[in-house]
């Protein structure tokens, strides 16, 4: 493999929207492939006809678009079926291929028996030994042939990236089914025929999947190819330890995007999360590919909380220019002279960028004033003193000064009144920053 380019694949299927368990696979794959100058395809499982919709296809390029994840060349399944085709006629060939007839109740019947018994509920293998007339006499009943591979029945080995030294005795396992009776190819036969002609080396993807991966091997060698590098990265839990499910919803990429995460938050929390490194917020792809290192990753189950998104969102948000958010800033309202130093202020007071809509209602039109009925007279007696416009930085300073010499007020008697009263908040930016900004003050 040493001197085969470095290729990775993320293959979703196109049956709903990608939530952040699928994104933890495909960042895995993507970084390997950034880190080592390979390529990194986008493969979708769509042999699914009645599950898989353009419009899921189209929602996963853009959840992959606005986190920056670009892939060098996109495969559909459903353009490969006559490659698929070929394949099952190579394994048939070769005698891996056999075709199976028992109905999906006769097959519970059989996995009730065998555990009734004491026995894994493996396939009894008991289609393999049909002869032609057999099989003639099945489809004249009407029923559909189904195809399993049959494995070959000894231990299946490899070295696992992150699980470290893997042993899977085949006889403890399935002969897998490959093709339906409806003709539709399943996953594993897909997915091994894709990777060994698109010479995929490496391939991260879930723990649920270490048994796939064993009968994969043996596909995948079966049909003439190079087994790639796997690795098995932990599976995600709620905050609580709960199970993940996409029907949460709340996970999905674009329900994240719309809650306002930003995007270099949920790479940076995803490319650290259940690994030995500390998540640290990274602002370029490049800086994530560089520290990466599956090596650190653990096998236990790995706890994700959606609000530790937010943090990491307030700090990115924070980092950006102001050329980042000009346009957004523009359409708010805010005049071009503010805008640079409205950025200034509100950036240091959200989380995420939604919330600059109600800071610049505040210095367009005004809060209402937050007056004690004890501070009533105080605030009139600061308002007649206040300076005529243009506000400078220099203004609030000026204007404390002299109502604390009228006044005799001082510390937080003197300016928290005068804060709420502009601002009609208890806390805020640096009032000597947002009076020069603000356009109207109805506190008169």
């Amino acid at each position: 493999m040493a001197d085969r380019p470095v290729t990775t694949r993320f293959a979703p299927s196109p049956t709903g929207y990608i939530h952040v368990g699928n994104l933890r696979t495909a960042l895995f794959n993507y970084l390997i492939a950034r880190k080592s100058g390979g390529s990194f395809i986008l493969r979708l499982d769509d042999t699914d006809r009645e599950r898989s919709k353009q419009e899921y296809a189209d929602g996963i390029k853009q959840d992959l678009e606005w986190l920056g994840l670009e892939w060098d060349r996109v495969e559909r399944q459903s353009d490969r079926l006559e490659r698929y085709a070929e394949a099952a006629d190579q394994l048939r060939a070769a005698g891996r291929f056999y075709e199976c007839f028992e109905s999906p109740t006769e097959l519970d019947l059989k996995r009730k028996k065998q555990l009734n018994m004491g026995r894994p509920p493996v396939y009894d293998r008991a289609s393999l030994g049909l002869s032609e007339d057999e099989k003639a006499k099945m489809r004249a009943e009407g029923r559909e042939g189904y195809w399993r591979f049959q494995l070959d029945q000894s231990r299946i080995e490899w070295t696992d990236g992150i699980l470290g030294d893997i042993s899977i005795d085949a006889a403890s396992v399935s002969d897998p089914v490959l093709i339906r009776a409806d003709g539709q190819v399943l996953y594993t036969f897909a997915s091994s025929v894709d990777d060994t002609d698109m010479g995929v080396t490496h391939i991260v993807r879930g723990a649920d999947h270490v048994t796939n991966t064993a009968t994969q091997i043996q596909i995948i060698e079966s049909l003439g190819g190079t087994v790639p590098a796997f690795a098995h990265h932990s599976l995600l839990t709620g905050a609580g330890g709960e199970e993940l499910s996409k029907r949460l919803g709340t996970l999905s990429l674009r329900d994240l995007r719309a809650r306002g995460v930003a995007p270099e938050a949920l790479l940076s929390l995803m490319a650290r999360l259940g690994s030995s490194q500390p998540v640290e917020l990274r602002m370029t792809l490049d800086e994530l590919a560089e520290g990466f290192d599956l090596s650190q990753f653990g096998a236990a189950p790995t706890k994700f909380d959606a609000e530790d998104l937010f943090p990491l969102t307030r700090a990115r948000n924070q980092q950006l220019p102001f050329a980042a958010v000009a346009s957004q800033i523009a359409a708010l309202g805010v005049p071009d002279a503010l805008a640079e130093g409205f950025w200034k202020v509100a950036s240091h007071n959200i989380t995420t960028l939604d919330e600059l809509g109600p800071w610049a209602e505040l210095v367009l039109n005004g809060a209402e004033p937050l007056v004690a009925p004890e501070d009533e007279g105080f605030i009139a007696e600061a308002m007649a003193l206040l300076p005529a416009r243009p506000f400078t930085a220099a203004t609030w300073g000026e204007w404390t000064g002299a109502v604390k010499a009228a006044t005799g007020r001082k510390g937080k008697g003197l300016f928290m009144p005068l804060r709420k009263a502009l601002t009609g908040m208890e806390h805020g930016p640096e009032m000597a920053d947002l009076l020069p900004l603000l356009q109207v003050i109805r506190a008169k």
